[in-house]
């Protein structure tokens, strides 16, 4: 039986070179037999976290704030694999996706943990400018290894500073067999 796999795509832009990735992935996951659901967040409602700490895990909204995030809760909480996908912004993942990863946090208060551990996988693809993906590789693992996720792998693509200059590049192809490795 597939997977479930959640995409939280945090590129602002729907046709960029991260997003091409995320096509990559998505088509090589789905040619396995997975379903795979994308939350493209440039064009979401969803606001930054407000550390009340009121969120209650097993509630169907969990978060007291409400809205685009409701729609992502219950496809996490249903998810077998989580894909972050960003373009490198400062060394780190876009504000769009940091902000979507800091309101899961609702998922992990009160009633119980739904985030952490639950057999859950992960994976990132990223396309940048430059090349140094150190500091968010070391993010990555060590958000990995917080929520007990298992890392599947990563497609990291450096020297893509236009839309479309990760055309033809090897990191599709790769991220093409990450998602249909899964």
């Amino acid at each position: 039986m597939g997977k479930q796999i959640v995409i939280l795509n945090g590129s602002p832009r729907r046709k960029g070179n991260t997003s091409a990735l995320v096509r990559a992935f998505t088509e090589g996951a789905e040619k396995a037999g997975h379903i795979v659901r994308e939350f493209f967040l440039s064009d979401m409602n969803i606001h930054g976290c407000k550390g009340c700490f009121s969120g209650h895990s097993t509630k169907e909204c969990p978060c007291i704030q409400r809205d685009d995030m409701d729609q992502i809760y219950p496809a996490v909480r249903e998810s077998d694999v989580v894909v972050l996908a960003s373009p490198l912004y400062y060394w780190n993942l876009s504000g769009q996706l940091r902000t979507a990863m800091d309101r899961l946090f609702a998922l992990e208060k009160n009633d119980g943990n739904l985030l952490r551990g639950h057999d859950r996988f992960g994976v990132l693809l990223m396309a940048a400018e430059g090349h140094d993906f150190e500091d968010v590789q070391a993010y990555y693992s060590h958000l990995m290894k917080h929520l007990r996720w298992t890392e599947l792998g990563h497609v990291l693509a450096g020297g893509n500073a236009d839309v479309g200059d990760i055309d033809g590049k090897p990191e599709l192809q790769q991220a093409y067999a990450l998602g249909q490795s899964i």
